[in-house]
C-alpha cells in the first residue's frame, strides 16, 4: 500500500478541518464555528483547485503550500533588492535570466523598465554594436541544410531542444518537448537514453547513442546493427548522433540504479528491468580515430542516408587533431559536430568535473571551428553549440564564434516550469520535470507546456531577428566575432575577432598555424590511427618523471 505523500497534508487538513467545522457548525451552534468554518472552507476550495487546475504543476504537486512560495516569490524581487542580493547573482542561471524563459514561454511582456541590471564597465561585460541602417528581415524561421551530400540531408532551426533522456526527464516532460518541437518545427534531442514512446508526437527527432548502446544493444551490451537500423529508420528520426562525451562529466561513465529500471525503461533502452545499468566512459565499437569515422560510415548507411554527427566536449587537443587527421585520410567526415561546454548541464556529476573538467564552450567552439576552417572541412560540416544558451543574445554569441545552430536544456526545462531546485538527481523534483515519480511528472499538463515549449522557441527567434536588425544584419550566418564586443578592463574593450585568434582556410594543411601555440604544439604529431599522446609529448613526460 502506498505510503500518503506528506505534500498533500496541507490539503488533507484542511478537508478534515471543514468536515470537523461543518459538522459541529450544526450539532453545537452555540460553539462559534463561523469563523474557523470560513477559514477551512476557504482552504478546501483552494486545494481542490490547485489539485483539478492544470496551469501550475508546482500546485498540482503541492497543493495550497505551493502558494507560500508563489507569495514568497511574489515579494521576492523587495526583498533581495533591500537585503539580500540583485537579480543577476544566481547561479547557474540568475533569476532575471529564468524570468526571461518563464516570460517568453507563456508569451507575456518581455520587456524590463529603468535601465540594464549589469554593470557595463565591469570586465567580462559583452553587448553588440548596432547600425544606424537597421535591416528589416521578414522571417524568423532560420534554418540550416545538415549533410546536403546525403542521401536524407535535414533542414534543421537555428535552435533546437538538446539531449535529455527519458528517466532523467518524466515522461509527460518529454511529450511536452516533442508535441512542442513539432508545433515549432525544430528538433528535439533524445539523449542516450533511447527513443521512448513519450518522443513519439511528431515532432522531429535527432537520435542520441551512447556508449551504452541504449535502443540498438545486444544482450552483453554491444552494438546491434540490426536494433539500430529498425530506429534509425523512422520517419521521425531525422539525424543520428554519437555521443563521445557531455559538458556535465566528460570522460566519465554512468550509472542507473537498478531500482530506476522500470518496464518502461528497461523496455525503451533494452535492458533488463531492475539491474542496474552501466554507461562505459568510452564506446566499445571503436578504439582509434579511424575506426570512429568507419562507426559514422556504418551508422550513415544502416539509417538509409541520414546525417550523422557527433557530440563531444572537448578534452586533449591531439585527440581532436587525430579526429580531423583520420577524416583528412579517410576522406570521411561527420555531417555535424555538437561542441558541449565543459560547464556541466543538466546531467548530475561530481563537483570536480562540473567545475573544472573539460574545456569551457566559447573555447571549445573557436578550437573546432578552427580545426575544421585550417583543415578545408568547415563547408562540409556544421557545428553547433551547446552550454548555458538561452537567449537571443548567447545564441548571436555561439553563431558569431563559428556555430551553426545551438541547442539548449535547461532553457526548455525552464519553459516546461523548471524552477532550478537543483534537485534533478533526487527524484524529488518540485516541477515534475527531472524526475520518474509518477505522483510528480503527471502533474505536467502536456498540451499547456507543450505550447509554452513552442511560444519560447518561436519569441526567442524572434528577439534574435531584433537583434540581427538592429546590428544591419539579414541572417544569422552573417554574424561574425567581430560583432561582439568584450570590455578587457574599465578603459579597454576589444571585439572577439581580436582576443581570439582565427586561421585561414587550408592554413593547417599548408603548413601554417605555427603563430597558434594549440596548432604548434600538437596538430604536427597527432596520428589519425590513436588517440594516445603525441611522442613528443610521451618523451617530455618520461623527462619529467626520470628527472624528479
Amino acid at each position: 500500500m502506498p505510503h500518503f505523500p506528506m505534500r498533500y497534508s496541507a490539503y488533507a487538513l484542511s478537508l478534515l478541518g471543514f468536515v470537523i467545522c461543518l459538522i459541529g457548525f450544526f450539532s453545537l451552534p452555540t460553539w462559534p464555528w463561523g469563523l474557523s468554518l470560513l477559514i477551512f472552507t476557504a482552504l478546501a476550495a483552494l486545494g481542490t483547485h490547485d489539485v483539478l487546475q492544470r496551469a501550475r504543476t508546482l500546485s498540482r504537486n503541492y497543493p495550497i503550500l505551493a502558494h507560500i512560495r508563489y507569495g514568497l516569490e511574489y515579494i521576492g524581487p523587495e526583498i533581495r533588492q533591500y537585503f539580500i542580493q540583485s537579480d543577476l547573482e544566481e547561479r547557474p542561471f540568475s533569476r532575471e535570466q529564468r524570468t526571461l524563459v518563464y516570460q517568453r514561454a507563456k508569451s507575456v511582456m518581455d520587456s524590463q523598465p529603468f535601465g540594464s541590471l549589469m554593470q557595463t564597465r565591469d570586465p567580462g561585460y559583452q553587448w553588440m554594436n548596432h547600425s544606424m541602417k537597421p535591416s528589416k528581415i521578414l522571417d524568423s524561421d532560420f534554418r540550416v541544410v545538415v549533410g546536403s551530400q546525403r542521401a536524407k540531408p535535414y533542414s534543421a532551426s537555428v535552435f533546437n531542444i538538446s539531449a535529455m533522456s527519458f528517466g532523467s526527464l518524466s515522461a509527460n516532460a518529454i511529450s511536452a518537448l516533442n508535441k512542442g518541437a513539432k508545433r515549432g518545427d525544430f528538433y528535439h534531442d533524445t539523449g542516450e537514453g533511447a527513443i521512448s514512446p513519450y518522443h513519439l508526437h511528431g515532432g522531429d527527432l535527432v537520435w542520441e547513442i551512447g556508449s551504452g548502446y541504449f535502443g540498438c544493444r545486444d544482450a552483453k551490451g554491444n552494438f546491434d546493427p540490426e536494433k539500430f537500423r529498425a530506429n534509425a529508420t523512422r520517419d521521425e528520426v531525422k539525424m543520428i548522433e554519437i555521443k563521445l562525451s557531455q559538458g556535465a562529466k566528460p570522460g566519465h561513465g554512468g550509472v542507473l540504479p537498478g531500482a530506476k529500471v522500470n518496464a518502461e525503461i528497461a523496455a525503451t533502452r533494452g535492458v533488463p528491468e531492475g539491474q542496474t545499468v552501466i554507461s562505459p566512459a568510452s564506446h566499445s565499437t571503436f578504439n582509434t580515430p579511424r575506426e570512429m569515422i568507419a562507426f559514422i560510415e556504418q551508422l550513415r548507411e544502416l539509417s538509409g542516408g541520414k546525417p550523422v554527427g557527433i557530440k563531444m566536449a572537448l578534452g586533449h587537443p591531439w585527440e581532436w587533431f587525430a579526429m580531423v587527421k583520420a577524416m583528412l585520410a579517410t576522406g570521411e567526415h561527420p555531417d555535424f559536430i555538437v561542441v558541449d561546454g565543459g560547464e556541466g548541464g543538466t546531467g548530475a556529476a561530481p563537483v570536480e568535473f562540473i567545475n573544472h573538467i573539460g574545456i569551457p564552450l566559447f573555447d571549445a567552439q573557436v578550437l573546432v571551428h578552427n580545426t575544421l576552417v585550417g583543415a578545408g572541412l568547415r563547408d562540409k560540416i556544421c557545428i553547433a553549440a551547446s552550454g548555458r544558451i538561452i537567449s537571443a543574445f548567447g545564441m548571436a554569441r555561439s553563431l558569431a564564434l563559428g556555430a551553426d545552430w545551438c541547442n539548449s536544456a535547461r532553457g526548455f526545462m525552464f519553459s516546461l516550469g523548471c524552477i532550478q531546485a537543483k534537485s534533478c538527481h533526487t527524484d524529488r523534483c518540485p516541477s515534475g520535470v527531472a524526475t520518474q515519480d509518477k505522483w510528480r511528472g503527471s502533474r505536467i499538463d502536456v498540451p499547456l507546456k507543450s505550447e509554452r515549449v513552442h511560444r519560447y522557441h518561436a519569441n526567442t527567434l524572434r528577439a534574435l531577428t531584433e537583434m540581427l536588425e538592429s546590428a544591419g544584419l539579414e541572417h544569422p550566418d552573417e554574424l561574425g566575432p567581430e560583432h561582439i564586443i568584450h570590455r578587457i578592463a574599465t578603459n579597454k574593450v576589444n571585439s572577439l575577432a581580436k582576443l581570439y585568434t582565427f586561421l585561414e582556410p587550408n592554413e593547417l594543411l599548408e603548413g601554417g598555424a605555427a603563430q597558434h601555440a594549440v596548432f604548434r604544439e600538437f596538430w604536427a604529431e597527432a596520428n589519425p590511427d590513436t588517440f594516445a599522446p603525441p611522442a613528443e609529448l610521451l618523451k617530455r613526460r618520461h623527462n619529467r618523471i626520470a628527472t624528479a
